[in-house]
């Protein structure tokens, strides 16, 4: 007869039927990862992009008082709660495209880039992989200056239960795991993109609905989560966030309290 052991940790990545995903989870204590699932599959990253816009706007400032008080208040808001007008602002006013190109070359990106250039304006359309987006995170964790950090990671610790657009922005991290954690989610194609179908560049599908969780778990930050999704023509928003979360559940996360 099989005995079957409780508590064991889980198997890996557990992907529903239908839905392509990239995992990247890595364990700052050891320095290891702990899951990885084409951690180099590219992602349009929806607003995850949002933590690189964050970061170029402040590379060269020792601190975020020094930005003008609207540019504060945007930034809390395109952190915190997704704020797509505060994106678009920042993306605007600093080259669009050229913030993706110096970020890429500072932090050593390999699989990130803009948008296509059918959709210069279109920073969400940028591509990202989760191998990258833990990159992102161990850089504001461990090599950022304090002011920078600080700046960037207060409001991801206080993200808010719904984007500035409605959405909910629980699923996955926040919806797996008790706190202390800092995310940064993404969602892209809810509703239906209203372009041709195929409208993909280089190898990044802009037309399936893309849900993304990212940040960091347990006390002291202890492991960088990413998970980058997308799912089949027509999946509802609550259908395919509750799939984002069962992915994240089955993750071995060290340091993570269970909800």
């Amino acid at each position: 007869m099989a005995i079957r052991t409780m508590n064991a940790p889980p198997a890996g990545p557990r992907v529903p039927t239908g839905v392509s995903a990239g995992v990247a989870v890595y364990d700052r204590d050891s320095g290891t990862f702990t899951e990885r699932l084409a951690p180099d599959a590219r992602f349009r990253s929806a607003s995850v992009v949002k933590l690189l816009i964050a970061l170029d706007l402040l590379w060269d400032r020792e601190a975020v008082d020094v930005l003008p008080p609207d540019d504060r208040t945007r930034l809390a808001a395109m952190l915190a709660s997704s704020d797509d007008d505060a994106a678009g602002h920042f993306w605007e006013r600093n080259g669009g495209t050229g913030v993706i190109t110096r970020m890429v070359s500072r932090l050593g990106l390999t699989g990130t880039s803009g948008p296509p250039p059918d959709f210069p304006g279109y920073w969400g359309f940028s591509a990202i992989t989760a191998a990258d987006a833990v990159r992102v995170w161990r850089y504001l964790l461990d090599e950022a200056p304090a002011a920078l950090r600080d700046a960037v990671l207060d409001p991801l610790r206080r993200a808010t239960r719904y984007g500035t657009d409605g959405f909910d922005q629980s699923f996955g991290i926040p919806s797996a795991f008790a706190r202390p954690w800092a995310v940064k989610q993404g969602w892209s194609g809810f509703p239906a993109p209203a372009r041709p179908k195929g409208a993909g560049r280089g190898g990044v599908d802009l037309d399936r609905p893309a849900l993304h969780t990212t940040g960091t778990v347990g006390a002291g930050d202890r492991a960088v989560v990413a998970v980058l999704t997308l799912h089949p023509p027509g999946t509802a928003y609550a259908a395919g966030c509750a799939r984002v979360t069962e992915i994240v559940r089955s993750l071995r996360v060290p340091g993570a309290g269970a909800m």
